[in-house]
C-alpha cells in the first residue's frame, strides 16, 4: 500500500511558496508544480521495494516479572545493494509501558540495523505479539510502501517475587538452626530420627537409648532432626474479596508473593509444596513437589489469574484438596478476613479439612483501617469513617478468634510482612513437629 511521507508534504509546501513568489499565474503554476511533484513521487514509490523483501525480526524475553524491566529489539535486514529507510511499528499493549512502539531506521546496502527500547509491564498475564507494520521509503523518500508482517511471539508476565531476599534469609536461618541442633547433641526439637551416638554431659536423659546402651556397654543417646518431605499445600482464594486493593495493590498480589515465598522456603528445606487456586471453582492445581522447577510451576499456574467477582466456594476447594491429597499436610488458606464473605462459607467448611490437615489461614491487613481507627475525628465524615474502621477491625478480630477456636492458626499481617510472617509460621510448625 503506497503511503505519502512527511518529505512529500514538505516538498509540496516549499514548491507552492516558490510558485506564489514567482511572477506567474498562481493557479497554473501550482497545477504544473504539483503535477510534476506527484509524478516524481509516483516513480519514487514504484522504486521502493516491497516490505516483504525486507527482513524484520523481533527479540524480547519470554518471561518477565510484573514491574520488571525488559528490552525489546527490532532487527531490519536490507537485501538490496542500496540504502533503505525503513519504519517499523509494533502492536505492543499499552500495559507493557514500552518506551516506544515505532522506530525509524536507515539500513545500509546489504546491511543490518537493530533498534531497541525498554518496557515495564504494569499487569500480569499472557501477551501475544502477532504482527508488525513495515514501511519502506523510495530513493527520494517522497512515497513509501507499507505492509503487515507476521511475527508471532509470546510474553508471559509472572507475579513478582518481592520477598525473595526474605525467603533466602529464612532458608539460611533454618539451615543454620538445623546444623546447630545437630551439633548440640540432640538438645533441639524435631521428630525424625537422625542417628545414635555416645552420651555427653549436655544430653537429656530422655534421649537415652537403653537397648543400644545395653548392647555396647556405653551410654548411647538418640538424636532427632526436623522432618523432611512433609507436604505444604497453599489454597489461594481468587474470589471477589481478593480484588480489593491494599497499599495500592490488589490483595491477590500480596497473596501471590506469599505463595512464592512459602513455596521457595519449603522446597529448599526438603519439603513438598503445592498449590490450589479457586473462586467459584478450582482454577489451577499444582501437585506438591520439591523439584528445582517447582517455583516456576507455581508461577506458571498463577500468572493468568484475575480475581473472579463472585463468592468463593471453600467447601468445593476443600473437597478437591481432600480428594487429591490424602497425606496429612499443612494447608495454608490465603484469603481476606471479612465476616460477610467467610461467616457463611469458610467457617462451616473448615471442620471438613481440619480432620485431615493442619490449617493456617492468612490474610493481608489494610494499614488504612488502623490509621483511620486511631486518628482523631475532626468532623462528621472523619467520625463516621473512624467508627466504620473500628467496626471492621473488631469484625476481623472476632473472625480470627473463631478460626482459632476451630483449631486453625491465623496469620494477619501488614503489606510486605505477610509473606515473611507466613514463612515463620511454617517454620514454627516444622520445628515443633506438629505435622
Amino acid at each position: 500500500m503506497p503511503v505519502p511521507t512527511g518529505r512529500l508534504a514538505l516538498a509540496a509546501a516549499v514548491l507552492s511558496l516558490v510558485v506564489v513568489l514567482l511572477p506567474v499565474s498562481a493557479p497554473l503554476g501550482l497545477l504544473i508544480v504539483n503535477g510534476a511533484l506527484l509524478g516524481v513521487a509516483g516513480v519514487d514509490g514504484l522504486l521502493a521495494p516491497r516490505p516483504a523483501r525486507v527482513g524484520v525480526g523481533r527479540d524480547f524475553p519470554a518471561v518477565l516479572p510484573l514491574n520488571g524491566e525488559g528490552r525489546i529489539a527490532w532487527t531490519v535486514t536490507n537485501p538490496l545493494s542500496r540504502r533503505l529507510r525503513v519504519g517499523v511499528a509494533d502492536e505492543l499493549a499499552p500495559s507493557l509501558r514500552a518506551g516506544t512502539r515505532r522506530v525509524r531506521l536507515t539500513v545500509p546496502a546489504r546491511g543490518r540495523v537493530t533498534a531497541e527500547t525498554t518496557f515495564q509491564p504494569s499487569r500480569r498475564g499472557r501477551f501475544e505479539l502477532r504482527e508488525v507494520v513495515v514501511r519502506v521509503a523510495g530513493p527520494l523518500g517522497l512515497l513509501a510502501r507499507q505492509g503487515k508482517r507476521e511475527l508471532p511471539g509470546l510474553l508471559r508476565v509472572y507475579p513478582p517475587f518481592a520477598s525473595r531476599k526474605e525467603a533466602e534469609l529464612r532458608i539460611d536461618r533454618a539451615r543454620i538452626l538445623d546444623i546447630g541442633l545437630r551439633s548440640a547433641r540432640g538438645r533441639g526439637g524435631g521428630t525424625e530420627f537422625d542417628q545414635l551416638r555416645e552420651y555427653s554431659v549436655d544430653d537429656e536423659s530422655r534421649r537415652m537409648d537403653w537397648a543400644a546402651t545395653a548392647r555396647t556397654g556405653k551410654a548411647i543417646v538418640r538424636t532427632y532432626r526436623a522432618e523432611r518431605n512433609q507436604t505444604v499445600i497453599v489454597a489461594l482464594d481468587n474470589g471477589r474479596t481478593m480484588a480489593g486493593q491494599v497499599a495500592g495493590v490488589a490483595r491477590v498480589e500480596h497473596a501471590m508473593d506469599a505463595v512464592l515465598m512459602l513455596t521457595a522456603v519449603a522446597t529448599r528445606l526438603g519439603d513438598r509444596a503445592g498449590l490450589i487456586a479457586f473462586d467459584r471453582r478450582v482454577r489451577a492445581v499444582v501437585p506438591p513437589g520439591h523439584r528445582v522447577d517447582q517455583l516456576t510451576r507455581v508461577s506458571e499456574a498463577m500468572y493468568q489469574l484475575e480475581p473472579e467477582l463472585a463468592e468463593s466456594d471453600y467447601r468445593g476447594a476443600f473437597t478437591e484438596t481432600l480428594v487429591r491429597f490424602h497425606r496429612r499436610a499443612l494447608l495454608v488458606v490465603l484469603t481476606e478476613l471479612a465476616n460477610q464473605a467467610l461467616g457463611d462459607t469458610l467457617l462451616p467448611a473448615l471442620p471438613l479439612i481440619l480432620r485431615s490437615h493442619l490449617v493456617v489461614v492468612a490474610s493481608v491487613r489494610d494499614p488504612d483501617l488502623l490509621r483511620w481507627a486511631s486518628s482523631p475525628a475532626a468532623d462528621a465524615p472523619s467520625a463516621y469513617r473512624k467508627a466504620a474502621a473500628q467496626a471492621a477491625l473488631e469484625e476481623r478480630r472476632v473472625l480470627a478468634a473463631q478460626l482459632r477456636g476451630l483449631g486453625a492458626t491465623v496469620v494477619d499481617a501488614a503489606p510486605g510482612a505477610l509473606a515473611p510472617a507466613l514463612a515463620d509460621a511454617y517454620l514454627k510448625v516444622k520445628a515443633t513437629g506438629r505435622l
